[in-house]
């Protein structure tokens, strides 16, 4: 697998990911994602990309095949800290894509200068969590009520990764 930047090509599977119920539920995607989304998302990240201030990666397979994303949706470059995020396309979950995601993905981020990554993880995610786990990320705890998504507001525990975290 490896991470390329995420391109008007990778549209479509983008567009697939809006339909899938998961990626809705524990994501900060509106819901229901308005009518050329993906294609909005993907302007603001390479607009962000000309001052670093976020990236947007596809994973994809030796083939080409897309993954999932791998995202970066907040760089501060002064404050050397980034949020990263990872969304696993429905038909390659189960077999360790997020793990390899977040993983390039943090490579990334401590190459790009980061001393402290977070991961903001709904807590009904589970499956996201125990890939954090496996990453070397550590849980500093539950931000509470954080996000509002169809009036309901949501939990969401947040994760962190240091250079020193090894």
């Amino acid at each position: 697998m490896r991470l390329e930047l995420l391109e008007d090509r990778h549209l479509a599977a983008v567009a697939a990911l809006l339909d899938d119920p998961d990626t809705l539920r524990f994501t900060r995607i509106p819901e229901p994602p308005a009518r050329g989304f993906e294609r909005e998302w993907l302007a603001r990240y390479q607009s962000a990309r000309g001052d670093g201030s976020a990236e947007a990666f596809a994973a994809v397979d030796d083939d080409g095949t897309f993954l999932g994303l791998a995202l970066a949706p907040e760089f501060d470059r002064e404050g050397a800290e980034v949020e990263l995020g990872y969304i696993t396309a429905p038909a390659a979950r189960g077999r360790g894509v997020a793990r390899e995601m977040l993983r390039l993905l943090t490579e990334w981020a401590f190459e790009q200068g980061a001393q402290r990554i977070v991961l903001i993880i709904n807590v009904d995610n589970v499956a996201s969590e125990r890939v954090a786990a496996r990453c070397g990320y550590t849980r500093e705890g539950v931000m509470r009520s954080i996000h509002l998504k169809q009036g309901i507001r949501t939990d969401a525990a947040l994760w962190s990764r240091l250079p020193s975290d090894g």
